[in-house]
């Protein structure tokens, strides 16, 4: 039968577009998706060398999140009962989206935000009422206190993706204070900015954190997320909404594994920090760009009328950043992920070959 109602309900998904992930080449150096490349070599095959030796994937990992989550209990110094833990922290925000939110209910975020929560709340049909950023991009933190009254759920990635812009601590407080509604603060590049809102989670009923491991601990390709929350939105998450095994068995030994080496996470963290800053400095040097500060691991730039050249010829150089085009008021911007000092130096020195 033709014009069927999934035939429909396909059509109208395939119009939605979905997240859309930067573009692959080949051979490449990768400085395109915020991976974390600066953390030790060793620190991830210690940590794989682990899982494997503790791992039966025979099995169900039964008991195996539980293990996990005390470690992060101890890690964040927040009870084992205000941590719930996903398949990455997308699955959590995706979990949360689907089941706390309605077309009726009213979205408060900025404009951008993480470009994943963006199209899950089209897919969900969810209305957003998205504060947009300053020229230097910034966001005005009255806009919010503003529109809090006619919204139901607060989402600030914070730093935020793609901007790595980061609201203090007692700005963020002043928000949840004030608001009737759910807060979720994402903090996937927390370890990199200037603050944490994980405290606030003992205070506030209504805040919840979501982190994860992609980022700092340098373990994306585990999809190993968490939050922190009152223990009556984790318990409800745990039994209800989330699925019976979030995690496979290599992932959560992984992960506990990766929370005996804080101090190396720690660690790279501090020089990709240092290297943001020699980045920004850089780039600064040049009247073709406009460079915006960051608290994450990456660096946004307006390079204006070149923007399209200057990913070309990096491409060709084998050096791949990511394309973003419009954001506010600029129209030409690109986003460099800070990677080692060696990558650092080779995409400078490939930018000032091309503009120097």
């Amino acid at each position: 039968m033709k014009n069927s109602w999934y035939e429909k309900k396909l059509e109208e998904y395939a119009k939605l577009g979905g997240y859309k992930k930067p573009e692959k080449f080949d051979d490449v150096l990768k400085l395109d998706s915020n991976e974390n490349f600066v953390i030790n070599k060793k620190f991830q095959q210690d940590v794989i060398s682990y899982a494997k030796s503790n791992s039966d994937v025979r099995e169900y990992p039964l008991g195996g999140v539980e293990k996990l989550v005390s470690k992060l209990s101890k890690y964040l110094k927040v009870p084992e009962n205000m941590i719930g833990v996903g398949n990455g922290s997308d699955q959590i925000l995706d979990l949360f989206l689907a089941n706390m939110a309605s077309k009726k209910t009213k979205i408060l975020t900025s404009d951008p935000t993480f470009g994943f929560f963006e199209e899950r709340c089209k897919l969900y049909a969810i209305p957003c009422t998205k504060i947009p950023f300053s020229s230097d991009m910034k966001l005005d933190i009255e806009k919010f206190n503003s529109n809090l009254k006619k919204c139901q759920i607060l989402y600030l990635d914070s730093p935020n993706n793609p901007t790595g812009f980061q609201f203090s601590k007692t700005q963020l407080e002043s928000l949840i204070k004030k608001f009737d509604g759910l807060v979720i603060i994402d903090e996937a590049y927390g370890e990199f900015g200037d603050s944490t809102t994980v405290s606030l989670t003992k205070k506030y009923d209504n805040l919840i954190v979501v982190k994860t491991f992609s980022k700092a601990f340098g373990l994306a390709g585990l999809r190993l997320g968490y939050f922190v929350a009152n223990k009556k939105i984790v318990e409800v998450f745990n039994q209800v909404l989330q699925y019976p095994y979030p995690l496979n068995t290599l992932a959560i030994e992984a992960g506990i594994a990766s929370l005996d080496k804080v101090d190396q996470m720690k660690e790279a963290s501090e020089i990709i920090k240092s290297e943001r800053k020699k980045i920004i400095e850089n780039l600064r040097k040049y009247d073709a760009f406009t460079v915006f500060d960051s608290n994450a691991n990456f660096v946004l730039f307006d390079a204006k009328g070149v923007d399209k050249r200057v990913f070309s010829a990096l491409v060709e150089q084998g050096i791949s950043i990511r394309k973003l085009g419009k954001i506010g008021t600029h129209s030409g911007c690109l986003r460099v992920t800070v990677g080692t000092k060696e990558m650092n130096s080779k995409f400078l020195l490939a930018i000032r070959d091309l503009l120097g």
